[in-house]
């Protein structure tokens, strides 16, 4: 019976032999039926329901006969079995890949549209004007996340266990990592060193913050006050763009799990680093590109404090996925209750 066949089905390992179609196509069928992820490799007519009722029907591309390939999903054209555990290598590799892009890309908006929600409620100066947005999104993230797409498979990637059939893409998980840490993570960075060009220049009343004396002494800089928004704004765009090069290296493992290689296992990625700082230099120190954007030079010394947000970012998404790891092995590792 179905049950008997089911209940059969849930051991560890069982081998069926001289099935007729009819017997093939019932055993995919009860398997589904379990909640089972299904895939048959077959060559042979006979082959051909099972092959159409599977997940993933999977057939000999030099022996397998017409229908059974028509029937399939996946041709294997060298008829090599290992093949099959390469594509679902790879395939968790493009499911990994897709999550780093849209985790990168999110994390960006952040900081993008706080600027605009702060102004509009507390009557602050503006932080990134609109040809800002358009220089991040289209110019200085498009090359690093374009690259996170491409990332190699994680070592260890065949031992994880499956993800379930109804996990989403795009899951609360991912949506907290990249709006709620990243992010924030890189608006609080940004917005530190746009309130610091105003306390520099003791401007600090503008945002509602007390006067610095020491900050003002230490400001190597002498600037029009006029001239402080547009310098706090350089500063702004040039911290986001800091923090996305951390975060390009934190999204290379969801999670903030360790990587077991370097950054150069992908280098397309170091590359797409490379030409997005290229860029933003190119536009605060370029000066028609600087006055078309509404930039202004930065002081070397400025860059001191810009830099490091790199390394802030990535470094504190690592520890915070050492502390969930931590807290998993902590819970695996408590007795259960009786």
């Amino acid at each position: 019976s179905d049950a008997e066949l089911c209940s059969t089905l849930s051991r560890k390992e069982v081998i069926f032999a001289r099935m007729a179609p009819d017997h093939k196509l019932r055993l995919v069928d009860c398997m589904q039926r379990m909640d089972e992820v299904v895939a048959v490799v077959g060559d042979g007519v006979n082959d051909a329901p099972a092959l159409r009722k599977a997940d993933v029907g999977i057939a000999m591309g030099i022996a397998g006969t017409d229908v059974a390939k028509e029937a399939s999903d996946v041709v294997l054209t060298d008829d090599d079995f290992s093949d099959i555990a390469l594509a679902v290598q790879e395939g968790r590799a493009v499911y990994d890949n897709l999550r780093r892009f849209v985790t990168y890309i999110f994390a960006s908006n952040v900081p993008e549209v706080l600027p605009f929600i702060l102004t509009a409620l507390l009557g602050i100066p503006l932080a990134l004007r609109a040809q800002h947005i358009l220089t991040i999104d289209l110019g200085t993230d498009l090359l690093p996340a374009l690259a996170l797409g491409v990332e190699r498979p994680e070592p260890g990637a065949m031992q994880r266990p499956p993800r379930r059939r109804s996990q989403p893409l795009i899951e609360t998980r991912l949506l907290q990592r990249a709006f709620l840490f990243l992010g924030l993570l890189e608006a609080a960075l940004c917005f530190t060193g746009f309130a610091l060009v105003y306390l520099a220049f003791g401007q600090g009343a503008v945002l509602g913050l007390p006067r610095l004396p020491f900050l003002e002494a230490l400001n190597p800089v002498r600037l029009p006050a006029t001239e402080v928004p547009t310098l706090a704004s350089t500063v702004f765009l040039a911290g986001v763009v800091a923090a996305q090069v951390g975060n390009a290296f934190a999204c290379r493992s969801e999670n903030g799990r360790r990587q077991a290689s370097g950054p150069l296992r992908n280098p397309g990625l170091v590359t797409g680093i490379l030409m997005e700082i290229g860029l933003i230099l190119s536009l605060i120190y370029f000066t028609p590109l600087a006055d078309l954007f509404g930039l202004t030079r930065l002081p070397p010394a400025y860059w001191l404090v810009l830099i490091p947000y790199a390394p802030i970012l990535y470094g504190l998404d690592r520890l915070r996925g050492w502390l969930f790891s931590r807290i998993a092995q902590l819970r695996a590792a408590r007795p259960k209750e009786v």
